[in-house]
């Protein structure tokens, strides 16, 4: 089914009516919208008990102004009616959780897995709301933490490079000469040659252009720390992508803080740290390789409705139309 969303102005525009009353006719006669029965607290929670299944996702989504939704997944509907279990407009565990539990026990028992982010509501909302249910720390914000240290690392020497630059442009006007920056064989200077590096760095080698293999030679050869770093970032990676049960992962997870151990750069040990406290938790992704991937899916979905309609002026009519597609 196409769930491709239509506005009420760009149909109206097309058939060359009035758009403003063609808009309040959908919503006040057409749509059903007044006849809803959750209307009263849409602006505050909207739940739907009765599409909870046995994998489900949790995350969260930016709406009007900027306020933030937590979103109550299927993780086995796919973003298609049905999908939809919940969204409540907090990100207080408590708060969640007290609209959840709205929910009978016996068919919040029957959850069985839970994918979640890093966060310590997520979790919490996870494991109370969902007893039965096992914990699974989704891969992708894991992989997320190596790349932002390795990140980290970069852009401090990117800024280490535009104080050095800046310092030799003064001296050099000091002593009334021209100055002449480093360029490296790619034509980079060090302050390029580290900003246009962000990218090639979240990739595996084996999906590097010519020219990124060039940079990225270049690069950790003039900073090691970043080619050590790097390895550390897709080790990490490896652990998923080469590992078919827990006992393996583990393992691999053990040599993998070793190495961080013998390195020792600060951005990697609080990320090691993270993961070790959440090691249970992202190791039981080997158990079915479950991701928050449906979750994230969804709220690209909901954003790309709410850019539809430029932005949301009716918040409980939007939940309306949100839930008629996914509920």
């Amino acid at each position: 089914m196409d769930t491709t969303p239509v506005s009420a102005s760009g149909l109206a525009k097309y058939y060359r009516i009035d758009g403003n009353k063609l808009q309040k006719q959908y919503k006040h006669h057409l749509s059903g919208f007044e006849d809803w029965d959750q209307l009263l607290h849409a602006e505050d929670w909207i739940l739907f008990g009765q599409n909870l299944g046995s994998h489900v996702c949790i995350d969260e989504v930016a709406l009007s102004q900027g306020e933030l939704y937590t979103v109550i997944t299927n993780g086995s509907a796919g973003c298609q009616q049905g999908s939809l279990i919940a969204m409540v407009k907090d990100t207080k565990s408590e708060e969640v959780i007290r609209i959840l539990q709205k929910i009978p026990l016996k068919a919040r028992k029957q959850v069985k897995e839970v994918t979640v982010d890093l966060a310590a509501n997520m979790n919490k909302i996870g494991r109370t709301a969902f007893p039965q249910a096992r914990l699974i720390m989704d891969r992708f914000h894991v992989q997320q933490l190596p790349s932002e240290a390795l990140q980290q690392m970069r852009i401090k020497h990117r800024w280490e490079a535009i104080d050095k630059e800046t310092e030799q442009i003064k001296l050099a006007k000091e002593q009334h000469k021209k100055y002449q920056p480093e360029v490296f064989e790619n034509g980079d200077t060090p302050k390029q040659l580290l900003a246009r590096s962000r990218y090639l760095l979240f990739k595996p080698k084996s999906k590097w252009t010519e020219k990124q293999l060039l940079r990225a030679t270049i690069l950790f050869e003039k900073y090691p720390d970043l080619e050590k770093g790097y390895e550390l970032s897709m080790m990490l990676r490896g652990v998923y992508q080469n590992n078919t049960n827990i006992q393996m992962a583990k393992e691999h997870l053990e040599r993998w803080y070793k190495k961080i151990d013998k390195y020792h750069f600060d951005a990697f040990v609080t990320a090691a740290n993270s993961i070790k406290a959440h090691q249970e938790e992202i190791l039981n992704y080997f158990f079915n390789r479950r991701t928050n991937a449906l979750a994230e899916n969804f709220n690209g979905k909901i954003k790309a409705f709410r850019a539809t309609f430029r932005g949301i002026r009716d918040l409980p009519f939007f939940l309306y139309r949100v839930s008629l597609i996914f509920s």
